[in-house]
């Protein structure tokens, strides 16, 4: 039996495309038009390739782990302090929504969807925790190495950024810059209070 035809598109340039819309507008908001414009297919292609926009919406989804998360998890685990690194890695996220991204993606997307849909949470809470956990990490760094108080708790406390940089996300859509530097700077003055 022979090949089919050899694809004329990168699926995984297709696929970056597609995140990057489903991120600036959310699953519901992302038609399947303006993905097929964005990816630069047809209709066939994205469903021999990436099958529905639901399908397509998921492994955006672990593209975004792959690497966006990944890129902040090297971040946090980076050589020098960790709350250096930390401070860094927020004011990333303040910059990043401040300018040309619109917000997160797990945040754009966690306001359309509810545990109802099991699939979708199940995904999006596996990208959540894997930055929860990077967070819990670096902090208990910071604490080895006398960088941070010994009786805050590092997995409530990464829970903690977790809602704090989420929030950002999301305020970023309707928020000032200033807002938004309070907010991270606030969160670094709480781990770092009564130290």
């Amino acid at each position: 039996m022979s090949p089919g035809p050899a694809k004329q598109f990168e699926p995984d340039v297709a696929l970056e495309k597609a995140m990057d819309l489903f991120w600036a507008h959310g699953y519901e908001a992302a038609s399947l038009s303006q993905l097929l414009d964005a990816m630069g297919i047809g209709r066939k292609s994205l469903y021999d390739t990436f099958g529905t926009k639901r399908d397509l919406f998921l492994k955006a989804l672990d593209h975004y782990g792959r690497t966006q998360v990944r890129q902040i998890r090297n971040e946090l685990r980076a050589p020098g302090s960790p709350l250096g690194n930390l401070r860094r890695v927020l004011e990333g996220f303040e910059a990043s929504h401040c300018q040309h991204r619109p917000g997160c993606m797990l945040a754009t997307n966690v306001a359309n969807f509810t545990q109802n849909d099991e699939e979708v949470a199940a995904a999006l809470r596996r990208h959540l925790e894997s930055l929860t956990e990077a967070f819990a990490a670096t902090l208990q760094r910071a604490q080895a190495e006398g960088e941070l108080r010994d009786d805050l708790d590092p997995t409530d406390t990464a829970r903690l950024l977790l809602c704090a940089t989420q929030g950002m996300a999301l305020l970023s859509r309707v928020m000032g810059h200033g807002q938004l530097h309070r907010s991270a700077r606030g969160a670094l003055m709480l781990l770092l209070s009564e130290r």
